[in-house]
């Protein structure tokens, strides 16, 4: 059981990794926004998906956050950090995250399709991986799938005009 504190904090950057993923979402993007915080709370990075803005396949919002946390810390060993995504992370994040040697991945909802946290493949826990992850899935999960279902909705069946 996490304490009031911990849980706390999880929330208010899970919330701030949801408005990214909004954001994303309104731009075209699949809405998943991703957060790095240091161990004393601050936040290093912040991104939402810009694949397609960008066109490049891997500005998923996870990459993008440890890309500028790297950047901001001038070092590649995120091991001090916590990632919070909106979504599970599909391989080649999960591999980024393993290879930043993250300290503590939290994540909204499962991905049944692609999520290899712990959904479909569990790479953090594979005799493939170099660095044992933390992992706290299922915070603000409802909000992440409903954000995901309404986005993925609004494409197959457009407003009519």
């Amino acid at each position: 059981m996490l304490n009031p504190t911990t849980y706390e904090r999880h929330l208010y950057w899970m919330r701030r990794a949801l408005i990214l993923a909004q954001e994303a979402g309104a731009a075209g993007e699949i809405p998943v926004g991703a957060v790095v915080v240091n161990a004393q709370g601050d936040c290093l990075a912040q991104a939402g998906n810009r694949k397609e803005r960008d066109q490049d396949p891997t500005a998923h919002a996870e990459i993008l956050a440890l890309r500028q946390a790297s950047a901001t810390l001038k070092d590649w060993r995120l091991s001090d950090c916590t990632l919070y995504v909106t979504l599970e992370p599909c391989i080649m994040c999960t591999g980024a995250i393993i290879l930043a040697r993250l300290g503590l991945l939290v994540y909204g909802v499962d991905d049944p399709k692609t999520g290899t946290v712990r959904t479909v493949l569990n790479l953090p826990d594979s005799p493939a991986s170099n660095h044992r992850l933390q992992v706290l899935g299922g915070i603000l999960a409802e909000d992440s799938r409903h954000l995901l279902q309404d986005w993925f909705q609004q494409r197959r069946h457009p407003p009519r005009a």
